[in-house]
């Protein structure tokens, strides 16, 4: 069973995460902020990968310590499960419509983080988060993933919808990727020998 258990601790965030990559998608996800765990349910459920987050932070503050950490966290955590990548598809793709956006996500599991976001939103909150946290989660998930991500809003209006669209994106694209191919099952998916 690909799965991987990571703590994080810091003067800012207390964070536990579990995840099972082949899992079928259960979550149980609680960081004190109520769109960011809906988001992370999303991620999960539509990604397959069971996952469980307990957060404490600096709430007091505001989100930002919380989110990136957690997304250092669940990044970190992915890359334990993978292991040496063997037999992965590693490449995954997704156009994700959801009303009226449509979100773009394209990813490389090849341990070398880059993220290209051209995502806006119209707002600068849904409810009282602020959009600006969603690139920020993706960056810190990507840098510690070990993961390329490419993030591209081609329509969109409705703030949450786009945030929403932008996670169910990645989480469709993470799934393929994560997929054992079995015309590749025990081999690595580069020339190079090693990811």
């Amino acid at each position: 069973m690909r799965s991987a258990t990571i703590t994080r601790k810091t003067a800012e965030t207390d964070i536990t995460v579990t995840v099972t990559l082949d899992g079928t998608g259960q979550y149980d996800n609680r960081t004190g902020v109520g769109f960011f765990d809906h988001m992370l349910d999303q991620l999960a459920r539509h990604a397959l990968i069971d996952m469980k987050v307990r957060a404490e932070g600096d709430l007091h503050i505001d989100d930002h310590h919380t989110v990136e950490d957690v997304g250092i966290a669940i990044g970190q955590a992915l890359a334990q499960a993978m292991g040496d990548k063997r037999g992965i598809r590693r490449y995954g793709a997704c156009h994700l419509p959801m009303d009226d956006a449509q979100i773009r996500a394209a990813l490389d599991l090849s341990g070398r983080s880059y993220l290209i976001w051209n995502v806006d939103f119209p707002t600068a909150k849904i409810g009282s988060f602020d959009t600006e946290l969603v690139r920020e989660f993706f960056q810190a998930f990507s840098a510690h993933g070990g993961i390329t991500l490419h993030m591209d809003k081609l329509h969109g209006f409705n703030s949450h919808h786009i945030a929403e669209a932008a996670f169910k994106a990645v989480a469709h694209a993470l799934r393929d990727a994560l997929e054992i191919d079995p015309r590749k099952v025990g081999a690595i998916p580069s020339t190079k020998g090693t990811l």
